[in-house]
Formats: structure tokens, sequence, C-alpha cells
């Protein structure tokens, strides 16, 4: 008698976090390469005795890791959360290398002087910048997780919003003080710390606990779809 091979079903929900997870990875090293006032947030800094704040546009494609990340433990545990953390490094590492393949290939002789120049400059980062991010990204994601499942574990299913927002920020905290000194040095400890760290941290504030709601009910949703 022939045997079917066995398959194993994937949450839809997980599928699509897990795509879309693949792809924040990758874009927010990308967007990283712009620094970005936020209106009032800039104001803050001044009154604190900082330059006025700005914040690499990457954390927003961050935050979306947070929030992904999060919605998995919610919905599916947090051996899963843990695992596409891990599986994140693939695309992450994998985007590194090919961005430096690219650097190192001859620009076709058509192409603008001036393109190439842009493109170098917004590529081209130094080995302590990638590395800073890889640290940064598998450190600050598995605490993510870790405290979201841990104040699940405390509090059952209620206070979403504070387990996803308390996690985000000192998981924020944790990412912005592996990444500046790895990646500039123990002389960029101050103003430029402080303001990326305070910025993070309001953005935290703010937007995830509206996003983990909306992530967690459209992954139920897709859940419940496939039945």
């Amino acid at each position: 008698m022939q045997q079917t091979p066995s398959t194993v079903a994937i949450p839809r929900s997980l599928f699509g976090f897990s795509i879309f997870y693949g792809g924040m990875v990758c874009i927010a090293g990308v967007l990283g390469n712009k620094q970005v006032a936020l209106g009032p947030l800039s104001a803050i800094g001044p009154l604190l005795g900082f330059p006025p704040l700005a914040i690499e546009a990457g954390i927003f494609a961050f935050l979306l890791l947070v929030v992904t990340s999060s919605a998995v433990a919610e919905l599916h545990g947090r051996e899963m959360a843990n695992r596409l953390v891990l599986i994140g490094f693939v695309p992450l590492i994998c985007s590194i290398l090919l961005a430096l393949l690219v650097l190192r290939l001859p620009p076709a002789p058509e192409m603008e002087p001036a393109r190439v120049a842009a493109f170098d400059l917004m590529m081209g980062s130094t080995p302590w910048i990638w590395l800073g991010g890889i640290i940064a990204y598998g450190v600050s994601q598995t605490l993510n997780v870790t405290i979201f499942s841990w104040l699940k574990g405390r509090e059952g299913s209620s206070l979403l919003w504070f387990r996803a927002g308390l996690a985000s920020v000192l998981s924020q905290i944790v990412d912005t003080l592996l990444f500046i000194t790895i990646a500039f040095g123990f002389s960029a400890i101050g103003w430029l710390m402080a303001g990326q760290m305070l910025t993070k941290v309001v953005l935290s504030i703010v937007l995830i606990p509206p996003a983990i709601y909306l992530f967690v009910a459209l992954g139920r949703r897709l859940d419940r779809a496939e039945r």
C-alpha cells in the first residue's frame, strides 16, 4: 500500500506574518540610511539639553518586527516566536551579503555617476555597522519575545497593550545600547544614544499598543478563514 507523505499544516497567520517579518528585516537597514525629524519629538531635545531629536527611519520597520514577533507569541506561543526571530537571521544576513556583492560589481557604463555615488554612499556601511545591526536585532527581538511571553504567563491574555508596549520599550533600549556602542564606539554614548533611545521609547509607547491589537485581530481572522 502506497502511503501519502504527511504534511504539516501551517496556520495562515503564521505563514503571512513570517513573509512580512522577512521583508521588514531586510528593509529596516535600507530605511536606516535616512535620519528623520518627527515634528514635536524634535523639539523635546533642546528642552532636555540635547540637540533636536532625530532618528534613523529604520525604526518604523523595526517596530513592525516587534509587533509581528509579539503577535506570533500571542497566537502561537513563545517557542514559535523565537523560531521566527532565529529564521529572521537568514534574510538579514543574505541581504547584507548581496549588498556587499553588488557594491563590488562594476556599474554599467550608461549609469549616471551621481547614481553610482549615491548608491555606494547609502549601501556602503562599515563592517561594525553591519555587525552592530545583526547583534542588536538578535538580542533585542529575543528579549522582546521573552518579556512579552513572561508577562503573559503572569497576566494571562489580558493587558495585551501593556505587555506589548513594555516589551517593546525595554527591547528598544537594549537595541539602542548595543547598536550604537558596537557601530560607533563608546565615544558615541551621550546625546546620540540618549536622543535615539528617547525617541524609540516614545514611538513604542504611542505606536505599539494599537498596532498589536490590529495584528492579533488580523491573525485570528486569517486563522478562522482556513477552518
